[in-house]
């Protein structure tokens, strides 16, 4: 029931329809005030698909929105501990019946279970414990602005912070002792486990590069690589900004929206160079106002980020891993810490990281290096039962210290 439609419009770029197809009122005029905010455009899509669930929800049990209460949205949270996500129907069997759309393909991992290439997880069924955060922290923002506004007959919040958390006075009572909490906990907000990023190694990503079909998906990886942008990011580039001479590429920011230049490995330039040959003779659009990366078959589009995380993930299923854009991320990161003349601070100034803390991190063992030193500590623990130590020397005391005690025996 429902949908988030996009509009094309910058004051309102999304617009949450009812099952009637009227929009929903409260959603346009909480949209308008994110966008007078500090947020990236895309987050009225990213809070409009929490709020379409949410109100999917109220429309089923047909509550009204102004009328949730806490129960209603302990409900829902515990809901969206229980239930499968929703399955997608692929863009080629949209408007079949059920009979038409074939079974899924079988033989794979199971879902939620590790890959055995990469170690991680594979996505599982059951809504993570990142996406119901969100939806929480959501929620009570969007239930906080009506609130401010005295709209409709609201009087409190459905997802209210932490029964501790609510009065003027929190840490009234602290211990000196013990360190402060956080104050903005939401009652019904999960726990987030603390994910460490993982790097794709040498040999996993010569594999992955071999796997790529065109000069194109070789230069973007190559960036990708070099420069640590997000991979949305680098899609920003135009052919001007890719400037050989001082081996840099220009892009737009995600957050601030500002440009920055990065400097990339000859590598990529190179990658970059052929790719461009190779498209300008098929007629792409040449100009320096024009975009970098553009679809390989007409008509000519400029590449979007779902294209080459599609193109990434087919290179991926050669392998049988699920490595990700982000991933190519933090492989750059690593690589540029593990440079002793790279100093923390040109990393978190091309990462574009707000805060040097960000790179914390980045310190703690990832997955492939606790696995080799346990291994690296067996081994050394089998090669001393081979060949055992020699047996340190029998005690005595020392001639010199006796002599001073009770002096020279020969005398």
């Amino acid at each position: 029931m429902g949908r988030l439609v996009e509009t094309g419009d910058q004051w309102e770029p999304y617009r949450l329809l009812d099952p009637s197809g009227s929009p929903v009122a409260p959603f346009s005029v909480y949209v308008k005030d994110l966008m007078a905010g500090p947020y990236s455009p895309l987050t009225p899509r990213s809070y409009g698909m929490d709020l379409l669930r949410w109100w999917r929800y109220l429309w089923a049990l047909e509550i009204e929105w102004d009328r949730a209460t806490r129960i209603d949205a302990r409900d829902f949270t515990l809901w969206m501990k229980l239930a499968d996500k929703p399955v997608r129907v692929h863009w080629r069997h949209r408007g079949k019946g059920p009979s038409e759309i074939p079974p899924p393909r079988t033989g794979g991992p199971a879902l939620g279970s590790p890959n055995p290439v990469t170690g991680k997880p594979t996505i599982g069924k059951k809504y993570a414990p990142n996406t119901r955060a969100h939806f929480e922290t959501v929620l009570r923002a969007f239930y906080d602005f009506h609130l401010d506004l005295n709209t409709g007959s609201l009087l409190v919040n459905p997802f209210p912070l932490v029964r501790n958390r609510r009065s003027s006075r929190a840490n009234a009572h602290h211990n000196p002792e013990k360190g402060y909490e956080k104050q903005r906990t939401g009652l019904y907000r999960p726990k987030i486990p603390k994910r460490i990023p993982r790097r794709i190694p040498d040999e996993e990503y010569t594999k992955v590069f071999a796997g790529l079909r065109s000069h194109r998906d070789r230069a973007l990886l190559a960036f990708w690589v070099a420069t640590g942008a997000r991979a949305e990011e680098l899609l920003t580039s135009k052919q001007g900004d890719a400037i050989v001479g001082q081996q840099t590429i220009g892009l737009i920011r995600k957050g601030t929206r500002d440009y920055q230049e990065l400097p990339a490995s000859p590598d990529a330039f190179v990658w970059l160079r052929l790719y461009q040959e190779e498209a300008w003779k098929k007629g792409v659009p040449r100009g320096r106002k024009q975009p970098l990366w553009w679809t390989l078959r007409r008509p000519w589009r400029p590449l979007n980020y779902d294209a080459a995380r599609m193109m990434f993930n087919r290179a991926n299923e050669l392998l049988g891993s699920n490595w990700t854009l982000h991933d190519l991320r933090h492989t750059a990161t690593f690589q540029m810490l593990d440079d002793p003349d790279m100093p923390p601070a040109y990393v978190q100034h091309i990462l574009g990281h707000k805060y040097l803390s960000t790179l914390d991190i980045y310190n703690r063992p990832t997955r492939d290096d606790v696995i080799t030193a346990g291994l690296a500590h067996h081994a050394r623990q089998e090669q001393k039962k081979i060949h055992p130590p020699p047996a340190p020397p029998a005690p005595a005391y020392n001639p010199e210290s006796l002599s001073i005690l009770f002096g020279d025996a020969t005398r």
